[in-house]
């Protein structure tokens, strides 16, 4: 039997995670790109054959990022130098325009085989790339979580292959036109979360001869990968604290995996030295960002925290009441996932709000009957919306709404601490973003928000409201005060 052997390093959702932060408790740096890519080169050093590759949001997460709009994040990812790149769902959160632009700036190759240019059937990206290491051909592509249309909705000339069987076809495609003797192993990256990672990997026909799934959007961190229909599944958690490593050994005859060992290496100091050109560069870019951002807005009495997007949080309860109050509506319905920090304060900066609150979108106010609002909170709050996958919201002062988790329905719902009356018309304020993907996310209807009186932009900047009542605001706080109760 003729093997080879060779090392997979992979990430996913590093969300411009560019600085090492101290762990709390050891006084030690943990983290950070120059720390990563340190180890990443001492890797390289020590192995002869190695791929690096990274399934997915590189981008949006972080001052830095948000400031360049992507394009300090390509220059600090060039010097990372990964072999292969997937999309993930925030490369488009600066538009489609300017990813392709962030595209071309990149001296990585990206992949993905399932966004179209729907008129012309023409795929918007490479679908696919044939990787040569050790004597080996390695084949990889890319597809993409459906939340991709969530953010090119409003444009019509884009399509995807959005199901997760259409998916498995749009990678059995590849193999076919693509796989052939010489092909040594196949890895598909996907930003589809590590549930529908293992669902797709139910669909795909051993024929393909896909080895791998390397996968992200769901930030799993996993003890060791899946094995599913005979395809190894791995994911690396979130940001650049940790990287997943593969020791892969490869039959050059069967191509097959033959042999494999996979770790989550914690990137911390004493790993490896930090690249000092890398740390050079994000310095240089925080330099010029910590100039402009480093006022100080307010201050909070105590940190507030955000721990997890899936439940009611003091962070969350504090930006919905300003949101609430600024739309002057009876519910808020605030998306979690637009907080980016575990936590904020004491001393809250014009950077440290843009870092964690990096999404600037409009805040829209419709009405609801109470029963459409019941129908509303029923999907929210069910328990396969808090999978890690799913869209969770924070809501504003008032708003009290109890889930049985075990009866699986919602059993109370009260607005302004009253109970909802079924027939009783409520205004309900909402970023954009979610108004443009209510079907999916709340389970109502465009046209449902705007049938009563109309729909109306209350602003045309959440960002702007969160600072101007920030600086006119000191000693805020918030708590969890029972908004979202699971029971």
């Amino acid at each position: 039997m003729k093997t080879k052997r060779f090392t997979i390093l992979h990430s996913n959702d590093m969300h411009g995670d560019f600085l090492a932060e101290v762990r709390q408790g050891s006084g030690k740096l943990i983290g950070g790109l120059a720390l990563l890519s340190g180890y990443v080169k001492k890797v390289r050093a020590e192995e002869e054959n190695v791929l690096y590759m990274i399934a997915g949001d590189m981008v949006q997460g972080s001052l830095i990022d948000s400031e360049y709009k992507g394009v300090s994040t390509m220059e600090i990812m060039n010097m990372l130098s990964p072999d292969v790149v997937a999309l993930g769902n925030h490369e488009l959160d600066y538009g489609l325009p300017h990813l392709l632009f962030l595209e071309k700036v990149a001296t990585f190759p990206i992949v993905n085989a399932n966004l179209f240019i729907r008129k012309y059937m023409r795929r918007l990206m490479r679908p696919y790339i044939i990787l040569q290491k050790a004597g080996l051909d390695i084949l990889v592509t890319g597809i993409i979580t459906e939340k991709i249309m969530d953010t090119l909705r409003q444009d019509n000339l884009i399509g995807s292959f959005v199901t997760l069987e259409e998916a498995s076809q749009a990678i059995g495609a590849i193999c076919n036109a693509y796989k052939h003797d010489d092909i040594d192993l196949t890895i598909v990256l996907t930003h589809i979360g590590l549930e529908s990672d293992i669902q797709l990997a139910s669909m795909l026909d051993p024929d393909w001869g896909v080895d791998m799934i390397i996968g992200g959007h769901s930030h799993s961190v996993m003890d060791a990968p899946l094995r599913v229909n005979n395809i190894l599944i791995a994911q690396a958690g979130v940001g650049t604290n940790q990287i997943g490593r593969f020791d892969i050994t490869v039959d050059d005859d069967t191509n097959a995996i033959v042999d494999y060992a996979w770790q989550l290496v914690e990137i911390q100091e004493g790993i490896a030295e930090p690249d000092a050109e890398m740390l050079a560069m994000i310095e240089q870019y925080k330099t010029l960002v910590d100039a402009k951002y480093g006022a100080i807005l307010c201050m909070f009495t105590r940190p507030l925290s955000h721990p997890r997007r899936e439940v009611e949080t003091e962070l969350g309860n504090l930006f919905a009441d300003i949101f609430a109050e600024n739309a002057e509506c009876d519910v808020m319905l605030l998306g979690s996932g637009s907080i980016r920090s575990e936590s904020l304060g004491p001393a809250v900066t014009l950077g440290s709000l843009r870092a964690c609150f990096p999404f600037d979108d409009k805040i829209l106010r419709g009405t609801l009957s109470g029963d459409q609002l019941w129908r509303l909170f029923s999907h929210i709050m069910r328990p396969e919306n808090r999978t890690g996958e799913g869209e969770c919201y924070q809501a504003n002062r008032g708003v009290e709404a109890v889930y049985d988790d075990g009866a699986r329905r919602l059993v109370s719902l009260k607005v302004r601490g009253q109970p909802v009356q079924a027939n009783a018309l409520y205004r309900v304020a909402l970023q954009a973003y979610h108004y443009s993907n209510c079907r999916q996310y709340l389970d109502i209807q465009p046209e449902e928000l705007s049938q009563a009186a109309g729909l109306k932009v209350v602003s045309t900047s959440a960002q702007q409201v969160l600072e101007e009542y920030l600086r006119t605001h000191q000693n805020l706080s918030a708590k969890v005060e029972g908004r979202l109760v699971y029971v």
